[in-house]
């Protein structure tokens, strides 16, 4: 029996059990590096949403829409106006999803998630350049009080990360120790705040906040720099250089670059860890945008899957929009 039939349970003859320890093993190998997951045809997400209804709303998304006095509807028509009259932003949403080799359908839905749910879109792209422009110059670090984050990842607890080379990797685990070793504990004396790593030592302004067309953390920069170097050309990032950093995320086409390396991540770790293919599904991927931990997230769903059930990742209100409204967005590109 080839490897196509046992993938595909086409051969009946044999006892279904034989599927299923055949999924087991080449997720186990796949998951320890030792099979490329993505050499197989991996299993195509189902278009569309998994859920009937649109799963709840955040209350700190709510809460903050209500302050601004206006509604999930009104900022969804704002920033959906905004891509159906900015032709240039449009042409570089395409150019830039072209170069990471995904649909450009999925950076629409990026955007508009973020412009309905966490922030209000600007009347043009121009105010984004003048957005990003008005924090140049400006004179601030990364760190926690008075720690600077390169001081603070040269903490022997940090050793182990020494040995990455590339940025995704690398921050990814200094991210893994942050939240074992440090969050919400008193080390050597100094208490940390129960608080992402990303918004205890990367947003000198206030926590919690993001920026630019992308809606980008300096922390998932720092960790998409090598891809986006590689893909876009664009210098890599420094942590000790915080207006650098800024720069990027608030830059509308480096912004562009970084958002289309979330999403390319995104389909990748799905591929190469759960053998899904989700890069037909822009619900999917807005809600991995939104929520992030690609990697952890796909784990998950590889060890459900590994039973032989038939599961598939789920979009979250964010990524159900995107779906629910795709006779709308598509046409915009």
């Amino acid at each position: 029996m080839d490897a196509s039939a046992i993938r595909s349970g086409t051969h009946v003859q044999g006892p279904r059990i034989v599927l299923n320890i055949t999924r087991i093993i080449i997720v186990a190998l796949g998951l320890a590096g030792l099979v490329p997951l993505s050499g197989q045809a991996a299993d195509k997400v189902p278009p569309g949403n998994r859920n009937a209804e649109q799963p709840a709303v955040p209350g700190a998304s709510v809460r903050r829409t209500k302050a601004g006095k206006t509604s999930f509807d009104i900022k969804y028509e704002k920033v959906r106006d905004l891509l159906k009259t900015d032709s240039r932003l449009v042409g570089k949403i395409k150019k830039t999803a072209s170069a990471y080799q995904i649909a450009p359908i999925h950076m629409v839905g990026a955007i508009v998630g973020e412009h309905t749910y966490n922030v209000d879109a600007y009347d043009s792209l121009q105010s984004y350049y003048v957005k990003a422009a008005s924090y140049a110059g400006n004179s601030f670090r990364f760190g926690y009080k008075d720690e600077s984050i390169s001081d603070f990842v040269g903490r022997s607890e940090f050793s182990e990360c020494s040995g990455y080379s590339d940025s995704y990797r690398l921050w990814t685990c200094r991210e893994k120790v942050w939240e074992d070793q440090f969050r919400g504990k008193s080390v050597g004396g100094k208490s940390y705040p129960n608080n992402r790593f990303s918004a205890v030592f990367f947003q000198p302004f206030y926590a919690g906040q993001t920026f630019g067309l992308g809606q980008i953390n300096p922390l998932t920069a720092l960790m998409l720099s090598d891809l986006v170097h590689e893909k876009s050309g664009y210098p890599k990032l420094d942590e000790n250089d915080a207006a650098g950093v800024y720069k990027a995320i608030m830059d509308p086409d480096i912004s562009l670059a970084f958002m289309a390396a979330v999403i390319r991540k995104s389909i990748d770790d799905y591929r190469e860890i759960a053998d899904v293919d989700i890069s037909g599904n822009p619900g999917v991927t807005a809600t991995l945008f939104n929520i992030g931990g690609s990697q952890q997230r796909a784990r998950a769903l590889a060890a459900k899957r590994s039973s032989g059930a038939a599961n598939w990742p789920e979009e979250n209100y964010y990524g159900w929009l995107i779906n629910d409204r795709l006779d709308e967005l598509e046409p915009l590109l």
